[in-house]
């Protein structure tokens, strides 16, 4: 008995489906069942080696820019804020706050890139020699826990650079800041931070997926820790024909399965969410506005 309603990906606020990914983890439950081990342990695999796929795609060079030079994620990202690091800070102390946050937080962002990277290149080598035995995958996964962690606080850093740059820009475009700054020099910045946004999709996008791809890893592996098929609360359930009968015959998966436990959503992004109420909140206003129209047209012809 396999009961899914704890397991989804949100599309929308009101659209729920199931990734790829998720879809092979419930199917990864049928072949533990039927005994077939090597399919569960090659996907496990799978996912180990596409986080680390995805961890080298950060430094990984892709096609090249119109220029023709070579596109490296992170590497960029932190090159795009340059231009920021260069603004004279006008005379408000706030503005020459900002530009010292921005150069302490570049430099600490760019120390955790080196490690990120010298971890990297040592999860390679070890994988070389990785063989896909259940103990052996598990303490793989296990071990790239670190890693998964450092693409997550390293995509927060990207974040918060990116708001501190916006803050900074934000502050020079002000009438009471600009001081001797002339409509090239603002136009110049607005340009610099547009560049930087760009350069954050295409950094911030594999750091996601190192860490996506080890928790699907990470799903298996806590669930079903000796690669055979057991009863996991609110999830699974080896449901025995006298148990079937006491239940009245019935198939419902959660009369059996129990209740999940309540998981806390550690990528939980509260300034997206805040950001879709606002645009379905303003949707809303608009519908109400119209049909408040329409409902005082239809009063009008009736003449009431």
């Amino acid at each position: 008995m396999i009961d899914a309603r704890s397991v989804y990906r949100k599309v929308t606020r009101k659209i729920y489906d199931f990734s790829p990914e998720q879809e092979q983890n419930l199917l990864a439950l049928v072949h533990l069942y039927r005994g077939q081990t090597e399919r569960y342990l090659d996907l496990v695999s799978s996912y180990c080696r596409r986080a680390l796929e995805e961890a080298f795609a950060c430094f990984a060079s892709g096609d090249g820019d119109e220029s023709g030079n070579a596109i490296l994620p992170l590497a960029e990202f932190a090159a795009c804020l340059k231009p920021f690091l260069k603004m004279q800070p006008s005379v408000f102390a706030q503005e020459a706050n900002l530009a010292k946050e921005l150069a302490e937080a570049l430099a600490a962002f760019q120390a955790d890139v080196a490690a990120f990277q010298k971890a990297l290149v040592a999860h390679q080598a070890a994988w070389k020699t990785k063989k896909a035995d259940n103990g052996k995958l598990k303490k793989a996964v296990d071990q790239l826990a670190p890693m998964a962690e450092a693409s997550r606080n390293l995509g927060k850093q990207i974040d918060l650079l990116y708001k501190l740059a916006s803050r900074l820009t934000e502050s020079a475009g002000k009438d009471g800041n600009a001081g001797s700054r002339d409509a090239r020099h603002r136009k110049e910045t607005a340009h610099a931070l547009r560049n930087a946004e760009e350069a954050r999709q295409r950094a911030a996008l594999p750091l996601k997926q190192v860490r996506y791809f080890w928790k699907q890893a990470a799903w298996l592996t806590e669930r079903f820790p000796e690669a055979r098929l057991r009863n996991v609360e609110g999830l699974v359930k080896l449901a025995s024909i006298e148990e079937i009968k006491a239940n009245d015959w019935s198939l419902t998966p959660g009369r059996y399965v129990g209740v999940a436990p309540e998981e806390e959503d550690e990528d939980f992004d509260f300034e997206e969410t805040l950001r879709e109420i606002y645009v379905e909140l303003e949707d809303l206003n608009a519908e109400a506005v119209r049909l408040a129209a329409t409902i005082k047209k239809n009063f009008e012809e009736l003449g009431i």
